[in-house]
Order: C-alpha cells, then sequence, then structure tokens
C-alpha cells in the first residue's frame, strides 16, 4: 500500500471501522501464511497464530497503545507474529526428544528471515545512521549485538553459541561494541 493509503487505513481502524480491520485480516492473511511457512509449522499452526497476531494488532489499537504507525500494517502484523512463531517453537521443542532439529530450523528460518523482505520502507536518519554504522562493526561486534538485541539471547547462550570462554568476557565484548556502535554515531559528520 501506498504511504497515503496506509495513513488513511489507520485513521479508519483508530476509528473503530469494522471494514476496516475485516479488510486487514482479509488482505493480510495470505502474506503471513506464506512467511510463516518457513519455519515448518503446519497450516493450522499458522493461522492459529496469525488470529493471535491480528488480535494483539487490534487491541493495541483500541486501547491506545498504538497511536501512531510506523511502519506498514503488515510488517507490523508479521512482526507480532514473528514473536508468536518463535515461542509455540520454543513450547515444541520441550515436548521433542531431539531438540537440535528444532534449533536447526529456526536457524535456518532465522537465516532466512535476514534476507525476507516485506516492503521498502523510508528508514529515518536514525535509523539509516544505526544500519550504516552498524554495518562497519567486525564480524564479532555485528554477532553478539545481533544475537543479544535481535534474537534476544541472554548472556550464557551467546557465550555458548559464540565460543566465548566466560560470560565476563562477552559482557565487556558487548559493552565494548555497543560504545564504538555509539560513538561512531555520534561522531557522524551528518
Amino acid at each position: 500500500m501506498e504511504k497515503q493509503s496506509e495513513e488513511s487505513l489507520f485513521k479508519l481502524l483508530k476509528n473503530g471501522s469494522e471494514t476496516a480491520f475485516k479488510d486487514v485480516y482479509e488482505s493480510n492473511r495470505e502474506l503471513f501464511i506464506n512467511f510463516a511457512r518457513k519455519y515448518g509449522l503446519g497450516n493450522e499452526d499458522i493461522l492459529d497464530i496469525y488470529q493471535d497476531a491480528y488480535i494483539v494488532f487490534y487491541e493495541n489499537i483500541q486501547n491506545g497503545k498504538l497511536v501512531e504507525m510506523k511502519s506498514t500494517v503488515a510488517t507490523y502484523l508479521i512482526s507480532i507474529g514473528k514473536y508468536k512463531i518463535l515461542d509455540r517453537l520454543r513450547k515444541n521443542s520441550k515436548r521433542v526428544d531431539n531438540n537440535d532439529v528444532v534449533l536447526n530450523v529456526v536457524k535456518e528460518v532465522d537465516y532466512g528471515l535476514e534476507n525476507f523482505e516485506i516492503i521498502h520502507e523510508e528508514l529515518s536518519p536514525e535509523q539509516k545512521l544505526l544500519q550504516k554504522y552498524f554495518e562497519e562493526l567486525g564480524e564479532k561486534c555485528k554477532a553478539i549485538l545481533t544475537m543479544f538485541y535481535y534474537k534476544k539471547y541472554n548472556i550464557k547462550k551467546i557465550m555458548v553459541e559464540g565460543g566465548y570462554n566466560s560470560e565476563n568476557v562477552v559482557k565487556s565484548q558487548k559493552s565494548r561494541c555497543l560504545k564504538t556502535l555509539k560513538e561512531s554515531i555520534k561522531n557522524s559528520p551528518s
């Protein structure tokens, strides 16, 4: 959708238009299903998760939690759904004997997520700076910050995944990486 029509749609949603909510549900369902299939869940699970994500979206608008859309509706729904999918996979992995299989699926999908583009959105100047200087970091810094902030890994899990010797090494490395990133952004000529 164009930016103008997204804004018009969001105004209708904020005003409680049942037609607009129904249109959002219908027009984003197939996109979400196609996105979620990469996680290896069944169609029934995917539809349940989509409905849960849609309910969160609806409630966030109704209770005033979501007052301004900084992305498209599709992007917002998929971002909610992604966390619900990962929660479902974590719960399912507790009932599966071979957790390595589930973890490999999640890792493959995570890689796919990095390359999955929903809609090209204009980044804010701050986001552009963050993206620029993040890309200039070393591979270890990018990996540790991605695991901590994007994948929500705790320090212990980063230690294991990254092959670090101790949690203190991870903490100091993360701190140095973040400091480098902040200083690059702060000292940016723009």
